[in-house]
């Protein structure tokens, strides 16, 4: 039995193992240019996801001036379909705080359906960032 474990980060190495599975998605997979990727760091708080001990998803929230922002869900190729991102998106919005009233992110258009499970809803027109459509999502419920 796999056991799946989304922690949030405390170690400098829990990070660079976070920073890992975002390159390998983002960066090698989706083409996102690095420096788009690596941004806002400091501010936010990252979450880890391990299956047996072994890096396979991560993620992040941070405080922003319209509210709380949920972005970088990357879950690693052979690791998908194992309901790491529905752990991932629990685990974050669990950890915010009981005054966060406005909780938000970018969907790419494939992951909309993941985030709607949790009551986002898409809001305004579909964009491109990094070359990757995407809809801003605002949970509701």
């Amino acid at each position: 039995m796999e056991a799946l474990l989304v922690n949030k980060v405390k170690t400098k190495e829990e990070l660079e193992k976070v920073f890992a599975v975002r390159k390998k998605v983002f960066v090698e997979e989706q083409n996102c240019p690095p420096e788009l990727e690596w941004e806002n760091e400091e501010e936010s708080i990252h979450f880890l996801a391990e299956i047996n001990g072994e890096p396979c998803g991560a993620c992040r929230w941070r405080k922003t001036e319209a509210g709380y922002k949920l972005e970088r869900f990357a879950v690693l190729k052979e690791f998908r379909g194992k309901r790491i991102g529905q752990a991932l998106v629990a685990a974050a919005l669990a950890d915010l705080p009981e005054s966060a009233h406005y909780i938000y992110l970018n969907a790419q258009l494939d992951a909309m359906r993941l985030y709607s499970r949790f009551g986002f809803i898409a809001e305004g027109e579909q964009f491109e960032e990094a070359g990757i459509q995407h809809m801003k999502m605002v949970k509701k419920a």
